[in-house]
């Protein structure tokens, strides 16, 4: 998987954050999601025609048309349905879909709707933003590319093994903290992950010496 370009960076990081707050689930979070996957989408395409030609696989455009385009959101996505076309690729969201997201945005971010974005619209942003990065920047594994990108950025919290938490347990039962009871092998990894692992590790390994040990005997 290449590298993104440099003038790639700006656009995909406001994806990157839309998708984080996309995966955050809660009502602050869909706002803010439909907010930077919409911001998204005008800065793929204001930057993508403001590049030199080199930078754009030698595509040309009209420097008239081209600040035609850039006056607002809704000629820059003339523009970018009239480049869908010209390539011949298919649609995955027409104008009026973009229209009506932008909408959805503008009353969140311009006039603070207190209205919730729907999931279904946070989704079909979501699902256009990534669709205009790709096209634009000739990345067909958008979907790929992000999940990578959010591996690196959020990786998932570290998980506890049973087989470590039932050696230490066995060892050491229960400790009473604040008045509440816990297994040690919970207070250990919440406070220790690394020693809990150290530990853990170690007790299972004496366990299977001694049953090799039984075994050979």
């Amino acid at each position: 998987m290449s590298a993104l370009k440099p003038w790639e960076r700006g656009p995909f990081e406001l994806i990157v954050h839309a998708e984080a707050h996309f995966r955050g689930g809660r009502d602050f979070d869909r706002r803010m999601a439909i907010i930077s996957y919409d911001n998204s989408i005008e800065v793929s395409i204001h930057t993508y025609l403001d590049l030199h030609p080199i930078q754009r696989l030698n595509r040309e455009y009209k420097t008239d048309q081209i600040r035609i385009w850039l006056e607002n959101y809704h000629s820059k996505i003339d523009f970018f349905i009239e480049e869908v076309s010209s390539r011949g690729l298919s649609l995955v969201c027409d104008k009026a879909e973009f229209v009506w997201y932008h909408k959805v945005r503008n009353g969140q971010y311009h006039t603070g709707d207190p209205t919730i974005p729907q999931g279904e619209d946070v989704e079909g942003i979501r699902e256009a933003a990534l669709w205009v990065f790709g096209v634009l920047f000739e990345i067909e594994d958008m979907e790929q590319r992000l999940a990578r990108e959010m591996d690196l950025r959020f990786p998932s919290p570290p998980e506890r093994e049973e087989e470590y938490d039932e050696a230490i347990n066995d060892l050491y039962g229960e400790v009473t903290v604040g008045g509440r009871d816990y297994s040690v092998s919970e207070v250990l990894f919440a406070v220790d992950d690394a020693y809990y692992r150290k530990l853990g590790a170690d007790l299972c390994g004496a366990t299977e010496d001694e049953e090799g040990e039984e075994q050979s005997a």
